[in-house]
């Protein structure tokens, strides 16, 4: 594909599953400001997606938080924010995009496109929640086709967050780390074994070079929660 030219709109519907009654909303989803500014320039300005992305992040806080207070009746208000945080973020969606090749049907300025923006987490992020506003808006300003779209992305990021406290125990160990003065806190890889396919890494959580937790798992992210979860348990904060 030319770095420059998006893919055609029709081919993101049948990605999507959704065909747009006006399209001109979805050009505008998939439009950049630096497009924008780059038409401007010369005398044809066209919408572009930060409203849209402004209404998609509620649009998207609204069904996540909805899904996680009917399906997590057991977890308390503090570890819900949590996992809606883990699976809104900008790296979160920034993989939902990629799933679906949102960066391929955007409009960039020449200098974006240029410049890999495609695959700019930030702008394929944005571009997602401009999506899913998009989608909110054509199908009457109702969450149902919206949702059916958005939660093949969600469910399997919520397990995954759910299944390794992706949140919990880092930021816990981060915010005791923080009420103290010029303390330093690191994760440090110290071993990697095992083929591509099947590797196993072990991280130390380190307070001032001094080792207070350590992780084994199969990925890095994994290994480091463990790490802090080790840690929270040797200043007392968790039990066995």
């Amino acid at each position: 594909m030319n770095n420059e030219e998006p893919k055609a709109m029709e081919e993101l519907e049948a990605a999507i599953g959704y065909t747009f009654r006006d399209r001109a909303t979805l050009a505008e989803a998939l439009t950049h400001s630096s497009y924008h500014n780059e038409m401007k320039a010369k005398g044809d300005p066209v919408p572009f997606n930060e409203r849209l992305e402004f209404l998609g992040d509620s649009v998207l806080s609204i069904i996540v938080s909805s899904y996680l207070f009917e399906h997590y009746a057991a977890k308390q208000e503090g570890d819900l924010t949590k996992i809606r945080a883990a699976v809104v973020c900008e790296k979160a969606l920034a993989r939902y995009a990629a799933k679906i090749s949102l960066g391929d049907y955007l409009f960039l300025g020449r200098g974006e496109a240029m410049t890999d923006g495609r695959h700019r987490p930030s702008i394929t992020a944005d571009a997602f929640e401009a999506l899913l506003a998009a989608i909110y808006l054509d199908s009457g300003e109702t969450f149902g086709r919206v949702t059916e779209f958005l939660m093949p992305f969600i469910i399997p990021m919520v397990e995954e967050v759910s299944k390794i406290g992706v949140i919990d125990y880092k930021s816990s160990l981060q915010q005791i780390v923080q009420s103290a003065a010029g303390e330093i806190l690191d994760y440090v890889l110290v071993d990697e074994q095992g083929p591509d396919h099947n590797k196993q890494f072990t991280v130390e959580a380190r307070l001032n070079s001094n080792v207070i937790g350590r992780g084994v798992a199969k990925t890095k992210r994994e290994a480091e929660q463990k790490a802090a979860r080790e840690a929270l348990i040797l200043f007392g904060e968790l039990h066995e």
